[in-house]
């Protein structure tokens, strides 16, 4: 038992570090609100949504970008979608449309980026927005990005807001943020110092289009899964600045209802983001059996009851800024551990589809 209490120990000192660590991933210093006070000045920019299949929420998109702004450059690439979202989107009035139609894919790139470099054929503004077809862009927003992009970044990302409706989503969703916060921390990569970290949300980035087109734009990261985080370090490394945020003025309206949604949404690129490394896989899991798991365990046992309630408290106190910003009940903060586990074995999963020769499966599509 006294290994158990060195363990449970280690478990609440790892969480106390975390806690202390200097960047402090867990806090949300990071955010960029709505300005709906501010007229954006749109005559430089253009937004660009790539979507396939999106006709139940590209028309709530583009009215939202129609509010911004009266007349706002929008290019749309169909791509390939069977559900009559072209045709929806030509129904909303208010803006410069441009709808392209998406040639098939060809081999080697994914789907999403192939229709962004299809549409990047149009842009001929300095700036333009990578927007989702699910984004909408509360009143306001617009402004705040370009004020944001004038105060030097060159590329200016916002991680929507996911939506927390259903039990599952609740318990899992603000927890996608927590994790990719603690993998790419937005402190170090908004420090143009900090070459070696950059991060990038694909749901919402603002670019300056040179950069764009400097780094090779979409060509170069045609088979990438985890395309934004990429696009991001391409751009860094060129010596544009980059800075990711959050913000309750970027929505995703993607429903996340049931597990099974969610388990394939972060299935699709877990085990990319280890780079399709069993040992790092490895890794991945004592370590997140060790800091989620062993505390609960601890905290069952008398001997250990006091490590385990300090190491479950820390990693609690850790989570309640974002489900703080998500404006839930601070009690979703306590099954953590639980929530871990799920991503543990979506990740397990992951890795096992990956072994079984598929890469990723999304929008209908399968990548060997």
């Amino acid at each position: 038992m006294a290994w158990f209490e060195g363990a449970a120990a280690l478990a609440a000192a790892l969480w106390i570090v975390v806690l202390l660590l200097p960047w402090q991933p867990w806090r949300n210093r990071e955010v960029l609100e709505p300005q709906p006070e501010r007229m954006a000045d749109t005559a430089a920019l253009t937004v660009l949504i790539p979507a396939r299949n999106e006709a139940a929420v590209i028309a709530q998109t583009l009215a939202a970008l129609a509010g911004q702004v009266p007349g706002l450059r929008v290019v749309v690439v169909d791509d390939g979608s069977d559900d009559g979202t072209a045709e929806v989107a030509r129904g909303v009035a208010g803006l410069r449309l441009t709808v392209v139609p998406g040639a098939p894919l060809p081999p080697g790139w994914s789907g999403k980026l192939w229709a962004l470099e299809q549409g990047l054929r149009h842009i001929e503004t300095p700036n333009v927005l990578l927007l989702d077809a699910d984004i909408e862009l509360k009143p306001g927003m617009l402004a705040a990005l370009l004020a944001k992009q004038a105060e030097g970044w060159d590329l200016v990302s916002i991680m929507a807001l996911l939506r927390t409706r259903s039990r599952w989503e609740k318990l899992l969703m603000p927890a996608f943020v927590y994790f990719f916060k603690h993998i790419y921390p937005f402190a170090l990569a908004n420090s143009p110092r900090i070459s070696w970290v950059a991060a990038a949300a694909g749901g919402c980035i603002l670019v300056r289009t040179e950069a764009l087109r400097r780094c090779g734009a979409f060509a170069s990261l045609r088979d990438a899964l985890i395309d934004d985080c990429t696009l991001a370090t391409r751009v860094k490394a060129l010596g544009y600045r980059t800075w990711i945020g959050l913000s309750h003025g970027v929505v995703s309206h993607r429903a996340y209802d049931d597990l099974e949604t969610i388990w394939n949404m972060v299935a699709r690129t877990a085990y990319t983001q280890l780079g399709y490394s069993p040992l790092l896989l490895g890794v991945c899991t004592l370590m997140l059996g060790w800091m989620f798991l062993v505390p609960v365990l601890a905290a069952a046992i008398p001997a250990t009851r006091l490590w385990g309630a300090a190491a479950w408290g820390a990693m609690t106190l850790s989570l309640l800024p974002t489900v703080r910003f998500y404006r839930l009940s601070p009690l979703w903060a306590l099954p953590l551990p639980v929530t871990a586990a799920f991503y543990l074995a979506m990740t397990w999963s992951s890795a096992w589809r990956y072994w079984h020769g598929i890469r990723s499966r999304w929008k209908g599509r399968v990548y060997g």
